[in-house]
């Protein structure tokens, strides 16, 4: 994954951000059944459910909300902690218009 620069993160590099998130989280089958549990969505589903308003941001709010996750996928993907809440916030910015 190509590294934010310094400044603000673009809604491409967040989103960029956010796709990584997911794919770490297809990888723990435990944190993946909460996600699916506390978003009702099913496994078979979560494609059609990814491409929807706002998915992306809730994908990035359940790792700013278990920090053990948080950690593994920052380290896992060479960035800072903070860079995911940089993440979410520049995506939900984004997706305001489309609710």
């Amino acid at each position: 994954m190509q590294k934010p620069g310094r400044g603000q993160l673009t809604e491409e590099q967040a989103e960029a951000i956010a796709i990584s998130a997911l794919g770490h989280l297809a990888g723990d089958e435990e944190a993946l059944g909460r996600f699916l549990a506390l978003t009702g969505i099913g496994p078979a589903d979560l494609r059609l459910a990814a491409a929807e308003p706002g998915f992306l941001v809730g994908v990035l709010e359940f790792f700013l909300e278990d920090e053990s996750l948080l950690l593994s996928f920052a380290s896992n993907a060479a960035l800072r902690p903070t860079m995911i809440a940089a993440a979410r916030f520049t995506l939900a910015r984004g997706s305001e218009g489309n609710f």
